[in-house]
C-alpha cells in the first residue's frame, strides 16, 4: 500500500481547510489535519495568481516531486495541503524543496530518526 493517497475532492480540501491548522513562509502555506488512517493524503494547489498554465503547472510539479521525495520522512495519519504562493514561480526545485521541510519541520510532521 502507499503510504500517500492524494486528495482530490473539493470537500476534502475545505475540511483540511476549516481545521485552520496553518503556517506559511515565503514560497509555501501548509493546512493539516489529522486523519483516521495509517497514511497521508497530500493535495498541492497553485491559484492563477502565481501565473499561466504552464507556471502554475510546473510548480505543482516541482511541489509533488519534493513531497514525492520527502514521504517516507512525514508521519503519517494526516491530511497536507499544500499551496503555493506567487513568489514559487521563479523559485528552484531545490528551493521549493527547502521551504517545504522548513514547514514540515516547524510543525513537527518529521519522524524521528531510528536507532
Amino acid at each position: 500500500m502507499k503510504s500517500t493517497v492524494g486528495l482530490q475532492k473539493d470537500r476534502d480540501f475545505r475540511k483540511v481547510y476549516r481545521h485552520r491548522n496553518s503556517m506559511a513562509n515565503r514560497l509555501l502555506i501548509i493546512y493539516i489535519r489529522e486523519n483516521q488512517e495509517e497514511y497521508n493524503r497530500v493535495g498541492f494547489t497553485v491559484s492563477k495568481k502565481v501565473g499561466k498554465a504552464t507556471i502554475r503547472n510546473r510548480v505543482k510539479r516541482r511541489m509533488k516531486e519534493s513531497y514525492r521525495k520527502q514521504q517516507d520522512r512525514v508521519k503519517p495519519g494526516h491530511d497536507l495541503v499544500f499551496i503555493a504562493r506567487d513568489t514559487a514561480a521563479n523559485s528552484s526545485m531545490a528551493e521549493i524543496e527547502s521551504a517545504m521541510m522548513h514547514l514540515l519541520r516547524k510543525k513537527k510532521m518529521i519522524k524521528k530518526k531510528e536507532a
